[in-house]
C-alpha cells in the first residue's frame, strides 16, 4: 500500500517571527532574529560566542495549569505549534482521539533548562535544595517530552516517535510521518520539533570552534552560509509542526493542501561522527529522488543546511552540485535566525511551504562573497519572484545522520 501523503496546516516560531504574515514579511524585508546572547550567569560568561537566534517577542500560550506543570520551555513551543495545527486543520475531536492521527515529535535535548535545575539540586549539598527535585520534573525534562506533552493536551492515542538525532530531529520526524501514512499504520500525523533557548547547547558547539565568534558586535551579519567570511553556526530556538494527511481522505473532507511530501530519505555516514562526509550526504539525495521517482531537473529549489561551517558548506555544495549540478536556485535559510537544532527541518520546511505559495524565493543573508569552493551551484543573491513546484529540503546531523525531504507545491496537487 502507497498512498499520497500531502500537508494540510502548519505552524512556526521562529526568531523572525511567529505566524505566516509576520514570517513572510521578514523573508521578503532581509531581516535577521539573530540577537546577542543573553547573560545566564556563570555558563555564558565562559562562551567565546555571543549570538543567538532569539524568539524574543511574547507568546500568548493560554494553558491550563493541569497541562503546564508536566511542561518545560521547549514544550510550551511544541504545544503551542500542535495546537495551531489542529485549529487549522479543522479536525473534529472525534477524529484527534480516534487512533487514527499520530505524532512524531523531537528535540535535541528535551528541556535543558529545566534539567540543569535539577543537577544542580541533586549536587547541593543543602537538603533543601535536593528536596526541591519535584515529582514532574523529569517529565519536564526527558527528551521526549515534546512528543509526550502534545498527546496529552489534546488526547491523541495514536502511533508515537520520538526522535532525537540533534540537527535532523524535525526533518526525521515529517519523514518519519510520512511513511506512516504512506504504508497505512496512521491517516494523520503532527510532525515537527522544538528546542529553547539553551546556552549549554552555545557551549558544546563554540568548545568545538565551530560557532561564529567574529560578529559579536553586530549579530545581523552572522551566519553567513556559503560566504568566503563565514566562521561558524549561531544556534537558535524555536518549533514548528505540519499536519500530515492522506491525501483521499483530505481531499474527501476539503481540507486545504498546502503541499505534498512527495520523497524522503534518510541514512548514515557510517563513520565519523562529526566530519561531514560527500559519499553520504550524496547518497541521501540521490535516495530522496528515487523515492519520489523524479529526476534532479525536476527540482527547483533547495533550502540547503548550510550551517556556515567551515568544511560542511563546502562538502554540501559539492553533493548539490554533484546531484542537481547548477539548475535549482539554494538558499541557506538558517542565515536568517541561525541554526534552531532539532527544530530546522520543520521550520525550513514551512518556510520552504510559504515560499512556494506567495511565488518567491529568498536569498541567502550574508553572502556578500561566495567562497571559491562553494561556487559550482546557483545561490540565490537577491529577492527572486518565480514559481517553485517542487522542492528539496536538506539537513544533516552530528553522529553522520543526513535526511533530504521532497515536497511539491500544493496548488498543483
Amino acid at each position: 500500500m502507497n498512498r499520497r501523503v500531502v500537508i494540510t496546516a502548519c505552524s512556526a516560531i521562529t526568531p523572525i517571527g511567529y505566524g505566516k504574515k509576520e514570517i513572510i514579511k521578514n523573508l521578503r524585508r532581509g531581516k535577521s532574529g539573530v540577537r546577542p546572547l543573553r547573560d545566564d550567569g556563570l555558563l555564558s560568561k565562559r562562551i567565546h560566542s555571543r549570538v543567538f537566534g532569539t524568539v524574543d517577542y511574547p507568546i500568548e500560550y493560554g494553558f491550563k495549569r493541569y497541562y503546564r506543570k508536566t511542561m518545560g520551555p521547549v514544550a510550551y513551543y511544541a504545544c503551542q505549534v500542535a495546537r495551531d495545527v489542529l485549529e487549522q486543520s479543522g479536525l473534529d475531536q472525534q477524529f484527534i482521539t480516534s487512533g487514527r492521527l499520530g505524532v512524531a515529535f523531537g528535540s535535541t535535548h528535551g528541556s535543558p533548562t529545566v534539567q540543569r535545575e535539577i543537577y544542580k539540586a541533586f549536587f547541593s549539598e543543602l537538603d533543601s535544595e535536593f528536596s526541591s527535585i519535584g515529582a514532574v520534573d523529569y517529565l519536564r525534562s526527558m527528551v521526549h517530552t515534546t512528543a509526550v506533552n502534545i498527546t496529552r493536551m489534546f488526547g491523541i492515542t495514536g502511533r508515537i516517535i520520538a526522535s532525537s538525532t540533534a540537527c535532523t530531529t524535525s526533518s526525521q520526524s515529517i519523514g518519519f510521518g510520512y511513511e506512516t501514512i504512506k504504508y497505512g499504520m496512521q491517516d494523520a500525523m503532527i510532525c515537527g520539533g522544538a528546542d529553547e533557548y539553551d546556552t549549554t547547547t552555545v557551549a558544546v558547539f563554540d568548545n568545538l570552534l565551530a560557532c561564529s565568534v567574529d560578529y559579536n558586535d553586530t549579530p545581523h551579519l552572522t551566519p553567513r552560509p556559503f560566504d568566503a567570511d563565514r566562521d561558524g553556526l549561531v544556534v537558535g530556538e524555536g518549533g514548528g509542526a505540519v499536519l500530515l494527511e492522506e491525501y483521499e481522505s483530505a481531499k474527501k473532507r476539503g481540507a486545504v493542501i498546502l503541499g505534498e511530501i512527495i520523497g524522503f530519505a534518510c541514512n548514515n555516514n557510517g563513520g565519523d561522527l562529526i566530519l561531514p562526509n560527500l559519499d553520504g550526504i550524496t547518497a541521501t539525495l540521490r535516495l530522496a529522488l528515487d523515492d519520489a521517482k523524479i529526476s534532479p531537473d525536476d527540482v527547483d529549489f533547495i533550502s540547503a543546511h548550510a550551517t556556515a561551517t567551515k568544511m560542511g558548506d563546502v562538502i554540501e555544495a559539492q553533493a548539490i552540485a554533484a546531484v542537481y549540478g547548477d539548475k535549482p536556485l539554494v538558499t541557506g535559510l538558517k542565515s536568517y535566525m541561525g541554526h534552531t537544532m532539532g527544530t530546522c527541518g520543520v521550520i525550513e520546511s514551512i518556510l520552504t511551504l510559504y515560499m512556494m505559495e506567495q511565488g518567491f524565493i529568498a536569498p541567502t543573508l550574508n553572502l556578500e562573497n561566495i567562497d571559491e569552493r562553494c561556487r559550482m551551484i546557483r545561490h540565490t543573491r537577491e529577492l527572486t519572484e518565480t514559481k517553485t513546484a517542487i522542492a528539496a529540503i536538506q539537513n544533516f546531523a552530528f553522529g553522520g545522520v543526513n535526511t533530504c525531504l521532497l515536497l511539491k507545491d500544493g496548488s498543483t496537487v
